[in-house]
């Protein structure tokens, strides 16, 4: 047993050591490459090309004159019409049925219906929307609920993902996600199915 111990204690020495000289090497690498813009693709009709993209992927867009018209929109869809538990980040959109910052353990979070998000800014090229995190009580709040709702304007919309990348430069939060479409898989049988890891249904509202 002594034997054991002393050699398990020799390994733990000789990782620490070698952990510790790699921690003080000066590596150097080439820096990454500038894109060619010429290469890049760029739409004539940026928010054309988003909506489509989109809507290809499942989701669905609204064009909104004033953020409260999302509530009149969403008060036609039965499941949000029958919501017991409405999370929304975005209450000039839409009210909350509750107060989530009382929530304190995500796990308590496991039966909400809708959650109503606040987009930065939406990508043409994917259809994806930025979602910065420290817009987020809890993360889990994009994941966990039923059916999810994002706001974003229209006016915030890049062509593709390196104009993306540029733009977050680095993050002042520790989460971000990009958001396309519902939750998805084609895995079984090459049928595609809508809302199987995640929100069921994805409703995109695009403010002035």
């Amino acid at each position: 047993m002594k034997e054991m111990l002393q050699q398990n204690e020799s390994i733990t020495k000789s990782r620490r050591a070698i952990l510790d000289r790699l921690m003080v090497m000066d590596i150097s690498s080439p820096g990454l490459p500038t894109p060619d813009e010429s290469m890049l693709t760029h739409f004539d009709d940026p928010l054309g090309a988003f909506v489509a993209m989109l809507e290809s992927v499942g989701g669905a867009v609204h064009m909104l004159d004033n953020p409260h018209e999302a509530t009149d929109i969403l008060n036609q869809i039965d499941v949000f019409a029958s919501a017991e538990r409405v999370v929304s980040l975005v209450p000039e959109a839409v009210q909350s049925s509750f107060d989530v910052s009382q929530i304190k353990d995500p796990h308590d979070l496991s039966a909400v219906d809708w959650t109503i998000a606040k987009g930065e800014f939406a990508v043409a090229e994917n259809g994806a929307i930025w979602i910065d995190g420290q817009a987020m009580p809890h993360r889990a709040l994009l994941f966990i609920a039923q059916y999810l709702a994002i706001v974003v304007s229209r006016r915030e919309i890049v062509h593709h993902m390196h104009q993306a990348y540029a733009r977050i430069g680095t993050p002042k939060s520790p989460f971000g996600v990009f958001v396309s479409g519902p939750s998805k898989t084609a895995d079984i049988e090459q049928s595609l199915v809508l809302g199987a890891h995640g929100c069921r249904a994805l409703q995109v509202f695009l403010t002035p």
